[in-house]
């Protein structure tokens, strides 16, 4: 099944709410659309310790399920320093602090617009 533009976007925001709810930090869901088509969104997050960072990625998990979305790859839970959900369309980031200032994801996809994000 392909998802829609909207539902797409849906998702993705739904992915930075649960973040916000999990007291992430700096979630940012940027829209690459206009820049690659690698993907149509990324959202960056930050944890505050290697455990808040795979706590905050596996409730992302556990509630896009309950959505209906299935993660399609993951990495780096286990080790809880940066940890990537592959959702096809859109790809979550949840970085340790020293690692999300190190790589700048936000700075390397600068062109793209970001797109609000609330609880």
């Amino acid at each position: 099944m392909v998802a829609s533009a909207s539902d797409t976007l849906r998702a993705a925001r739904r992915a930075a709410s649960v973040l916000v709810d999990r007291k992430a930090n700096d979630v940012v869901l940027l829209d690459l659309r206009p820049v690659t088509d690698m993907a149509d969104y990324f959202i960056v997050a930050s944890g505050t310790s290697d455990t808040h960072v795979r706590a905050t990625a596996g409730h992302v998990i556990e509630e896009l399920k309950r959505d209906g979305y299935h993660v399609q790859s993951i990495e780096g839970l286990e080790q809880g320093r940066w940890v990537l959900l592959d959702y096809v369309d859109f790809v979550v980031h949840v970085f340790h602090p020293a690692l999300r200032s190190f790589y700048q994801l936000e700075r390397l996809w600068g062109d793209a617009p970001a797109v609000p994000v609330s609880a």
